[in-house]
């Protein structure tokens, strides 16, 4: 004789045509918070980079003069300046290479060969020991011709400044998102509680708690919200790598700066999808339980 096993239908079945835009909303979102969440991550990699390049560099421009051959007197500054305490390293740059700093505002025509192109200078310089004040232009002094020394030390607190605005604006961004995130579960959940007044109903007649009731939305809501916000995670991971990959090949063509992600950014999508599930498992049962609540007390 053969026995027909027989599976019990689950207390809380799955509704797709509920389900489904709620499904969508929730990705939407998770997909928004994580964009907000990695520009955060990418302006704080970005600004602690910006801000390191800029105490540890200083820009000499050397003049063209009548007479003068303005790239011998670049070469000269430079020798100079490699001798001063707490230089580490010195870049003299040629007309060339300044043009080309140029061509993305000017154009890649050429300049006319008469026009007077300063000639720049990158100066490393020590950070724990940086050179005096004053001792780049004490250097250059009488030598004929002139000079500009750019400490890019003095636009650090700008670009913090800055990236600071970016960081505190995104992580806010994320804050209002999860906010919505959690109202638009609670309505959902009330929503898929009056539909289902039947089974709570009859649950509650056979002795079923509250809290029983409750966990039986709670679990259906974690999982929901554990899947869209894997879809939610994925897509704005996929969309920061093309805005990396854009922000790095097309940036020169479009001033785009580019998009620098630490290790710590790896971990926020699959963070991302984990909260959203625990937010929609809360958000589900408080809502449940306050509607339960009011029901039968």
């Amino acid at each position: 004789m053969s026995e027909t096993v027989q599976r019990s239908a689950p207390l809380l079945p799955p509704d797709a045509g509920r389900d489904r835009p709620l499904f969508a909303v929730a990705a939407i979102l998770v997909f928004l918070a994580c964009l907000a969440a990695l520009g955060a991550a990418g302006a704080w990699q970005a600004s602690e980079g910006w801000t390191q390049q800029l105490t540890t560099e200083v820009t000499v421009q050397i003049f063209p003069g009548e007479d003068r051959d303005a790239d011998a007197d670049a070469q000269s500054a430079g020798e100079r300046l490699a001798t001063l305490p707490g230089v580490t390293g010195i870049d003299v740059r040629s007309r060339a290479q300044a043009e080309a700093l140029l061509r993305p505002w000017l154009g890649s025509g050429g300049l006319p060969e008469d026009l007077p192109v300063p000639r720049l200078i990158a100066v490393t310089i020590d950070p724990e020991n940086p050179p005096v004040e004053g001792a780049f232009a004490a250097r250059l002094d009488g030598q004929g011709y002139e000079f500009v020394v750019d400490r890019h030390g003095n636009w650090a607190g700008a670009v913090e400044r800055a990236a600071a605005a970016v960081r505190y604006f995104a992580l806010g961004l994320v804050v209002l998102l999860t906010l919505a995130a959690a109202a638009v579960v609670a309505f959902a959940a009330r929503a898929s509680l009056a539909a289902r007044w039947d089974v709570a109903e009859a649950l509650h007649l056979v002795g079923a708690r509250d809290s029983f009731i409750a966990s039986l939305f709670q679990r259906r809501f974690f999982f929901l919200g554990l899947k869209a916000g894997l879809v939610g995670a994925i897509g704005a991971a996929l969309s920061a790598w093309g805005l990396a990959l854009v922000g790095g090949t097309a940036g020169t063509l479009f001033f785009l700066p580019s998009l620098e992600l630490g290790w710590v950014a790896v971990a926020i999508p699959p963070f991302a999808a984990l909260v959203s599930g625990l937010i929609a498992a809360l958000a589900a049962r408080s809502a449940v339980d306050t509607a339960l609540k009011a029901r039968w007390s």
